[in-house]
């Protein structure tokens, strides 16, 4: 049996155990730069226990920004991401990035500037049209993400996610459901790869082997006539021959298509009306659901699509989905998964992963009821254990940032 707390490597790093915060929309960025909020959200985890936490949606270009506040990788930002992983790393965890482009996920409202995808589209989740990414729009994506990978390594980050999955732009482009062409990146799967399979070139060319490179790749969209199980296996087997990746999450859903199938548990539909701004309040109201399904929670709901993705390749695996107590990593990786990654579990309890280190039998108080993704539009926590958002007062008149 591995035990989940022991030291672990991870391509050329070292984490202290085998237990990753995961990538969660933190919502305390500020004109894309750090805030002592998004650090301390931060520090609750490094101080809680896990190996290393993952700084979500660092977007590698302006259009790219899922919100218009989101981090982005400019000289003005360095300052606040190197005080980043000092306070991370001064409470002995590692520090990962999460790189990428949201493609038709991004909000042209918010960005002042056109959402770009595969193919054009309306609307996305802005009530705005799509944009065709033309071949230049697409060489400046990808070389973006070898610029913010090296941005990374300056700022003092152990590793980056590279984000494949929810329909951003290089999952939008594996999706035969969200992506039409007819040029070179159309049709097959193996033109749909080629924009993740040049980014994740771009990015291991951009710092070769200074710190762990992840990918974070979609299994499924969760929609028909999205991607397969098959053809993310596929995905994996070429990421894994192109050398470009020293781990792999295996993620689920779509952010455009189907967001709750990553998502299990209850769905608050009146929290997300109270929470978005118009068009799209009233949207949801009509349609919010039908838009946004149930899919009854159980403990590691995702690992068997990613076993059948560890049963065709070697590269090291980070299991995600419903991992919140000690039996749920322990079912991960006695399945041959490598890491595991939480994520709501440790937003309710920061420090549950040392209360697990501490007593096996310690159950997780997360009771899935999602109430916390409508508060990622204004900084992100848990209801069942606050009642206000950790932005501080006067935040909308203009936060301090680093």
């Amino acid at each position: 049996m591995t035990d989940p707390f022991a030291p672990a490597k991870l391509g050329p790093i070292t984490l202290r155990n085998r237990v990753i915060k995961a990538a969660t929309n933190e919502g305390l960025a500020y004109k894309s730069r750090m805030t002592q909020e998004l650090i301390d959200f931060h520090i609750a985890y490094a101080e809680g226990g896990v190996g290393m936490t993952t700084l979500a949606y660092c977007a590698v270009a302006p259009d790219g920004r899922t919100d218009g506040d989101q981090l982005q990788w400019t000289s003005e930002a360095m300052p606040g991401l190197r005080a980043f992983t000092d306070a991370i790393h001064a409470h002995g965890a590692a520090a990962s990035a999460q790189i990428g482009h949201g493609g038709p996920v991004a909000d042209p409202r918010g960005n002042k500037m056109p959402a770009i995808g595969p193919s054009r589209a309306f609307p996305n989740l802005a009530g705005r049209v799509t944009r065709k990414a033309k071949p230049a729009d697409i060489e400046r994506v990808i070389q973006a993400h070898g610029n913010a990978a090296k941005r990374a390594v300056e700022a003092g980050f152990d590793a980056v996610e590279v984000h494949f999955g929810h329909s951003y732009f290089a999952s939008a482009f594996l999706s035969p459901k969200v992506k039409h062409r007819k040029d070179e990146y159309g049709g097959s799967l193996e033109n749909r790869a080629k924009v993740a399979r040049r980014i994740g070139q771009a990015v291991r060319d951009a710092i070769g082997d200074r710190i762990a490179i992840i990918a974070k790749l979609n299994m499924t969209d969760g929609v028909r006539g999205g991607i397969t199980i098959e053809e993310s296996i596929q995905t994996a087997k070429w990421l894994e021959s192109d050398g470009s990746v020293d781990a792999m999450e295996m993620t689920a859903g779509s952010s455009l298509l189907n967001p709750m199938y990553l998502f299990r548990g209850d769905v608050p539909v009146g929290e997300f009306v109270d929470a978005m701004e118009q068009p799209m309040k009233s949207v949801m109201k009509v349609a919010g659901k039908s838009f946004l399904k149930t899919y009854p929670y159980e403990d590691n709901y995702l690992l068997d699509k990613a076993l059948k993705v560890r049963a065709e390749i070697k590269s090291p695996l980070i299991a995600l989905g419903g991992i919140v107590d000690r039996p749920s990593i322990d079912r991960a990786l006695d399945a041959g998964f490598d890491f595991v990654a939480m994520g709501r579990s440790l937003l309710r309890e920061p420090d549950l992963v040392n209360r697990i280190a501490a007593d096996a039998t310690t159950p997780s108080l997360c009771i899935h009821c999602n109430r916390c993704m409508p508060t990622n539009f204004s900084g992100t926590y848990c209801p069942e254990i606050i009642d206000h958002s950790p932005r501080t007062a006067g935040w909308a008149s203009g936060a301090t940032t680093l």
